[in-house]
């Protein structure tokens, strides 16, 4: 149950990512609001999780889902370039975290 909140957690990180990048500096109330709920849950997923999750894996995990999707929502629907390393450095991100999981991470 500790990995499917650390993912949930993960996702909800991309969101409030998102949610930041349009609230244009904090001067936008819908995206504001957006971040602080979006940001409050993946934090408190995170903790949650990592009360039970080795905080090295957890921590990847967790940054590495929010890393990985917000990059994509930049490069298809926020205007950010895509490039070949971008894609490279993503897949790179992805096979971290599970190197990460195959050294052990799990209790």
């Amino acid at each position: 149950m500790a990995w499917v909140v650390l993912i949930v957690s993960g996702v909800l990180e991309a969101g409030w990512a998102v949610a930041l990048k349009l609230s244009d500096g904090f001067s936008r109330l819908w995206p504001t609001v957006t971040f602080a709920v979006l940001a409050t849950a993946s934090f408190g997923g995170l903790a949650w999780a990592m009360k039970q999750l080795p905080a090295g894996p957890a921590y990847a995990v967790w940054t590495g889902i929010g890393a990985a999707i917000t990059a994509v929502i930049g490069m298809v629907w926020l205007g950010d370039g895509v490039s070949v390393l971008k894609i490279v450095s993503i897949m790179l991100i992805i096979g971290g975290v599970v190197g990460l999981q195959l050294a052990g991470g799990a209790h």
